[in-house]
């Protein structure tokens, strides 16, 4: 484990990583597991699903951080037979044995948990089969320097706060990554603040103020309509 990482237990009783040069937590210290199903799996996957049922669905992720949004993502389309094409942005992936030591494996399926960890690291360089149903692909990139030739229906921002990233929020960032959505797509992000509502609504989105989970009153989510 690298010395900045460290395990914690979140408020719910799962796990998530500090990050002690960046001074923040991976996922929130209320509940790792509430909040990464509340906002990305039921707010933003789930949430699509239900406005254009499919047998297929594409995602983006902004930080793959411990592989937990993509770990329930896969988990939901393996039991409900939807082929899933996950793309995570990574900038600093972290190693396999510090994903294993997050437990992750019970809130999923052994054979999502077992393909997952197993290819993580071959993920960088080539779309990895997780179950039957879905596909696993790691950008080992920058936001900014993220490049695709696909376009996603659901784009999951899960950067750390921007009070400790600044940059990922500026609305060249946010501008830079939608552009990667399709007219229709959802983006969905456990924050929401003012400049956030302005940027989104800029690059023509319709914005709406959503509950938030545990810990915070309200997140954001945004269709993209242009």
């Amino acid at each position: 484990m690298s010395e900045h990482l460290s395990l914690v237990t979140t408020g719910d009783g799962s796990a998530t990583i500090f990050n002690a040069r960046v001074g923040e937590n991976y996922h929130s210290r209320h509940g790792a597991l509430q909040e990464s199903r509340h906002v990305f799996l039921h707010s933003g996957l789930e949430f699509f699903l239900a406005g254009h049922p499919s047998p297929a669905v594409s995602v983006l992720e902004v930080g793959l951080g411990t592989g937990l949004n993509f770990l329930l993502s896969a988990d939901h389309c393996e039991s409900a037979r939807i082929r899933l094409d996950y793309t995570g942005i990574e900038a600093f992936p972290l190693d396999r044995e510090m994903i294993r030591q997050t437990g992750y494996q019970q809130y999923v399926s052994e054979t999502v948990w077992n393909d997952f960890t197993a290819g993580y690291e071959r993920s960088m360089t080539e779309p990895v089969r997780v179950g039957e149903h879905c596909a696993l692909t790691t950008a080992h990139t920058t936001l900014m320097d993220f490049r695709s030739d696909k376009r996603f229906d659901v784009l999951y921002f899960d950067a750390f706060a921007a009070i400790h990233q600044p940059e990922m929020w500026e609305p060249e960032a946010l501008q830079h990554i939608t552009a990667f959505l399709r007219p229709g797509g959802v983006f969905v992000t456990y924050a929401i603040t003012g400049n956030l509502k302005r940027a989104m609504k800029a690059l023509g989105f319709t914005v709406e103020k959503a509950p938030g989970a545990p810990g915070k009153r309200e997140m954001l989510r945004a269709v993209r309509t242009a």
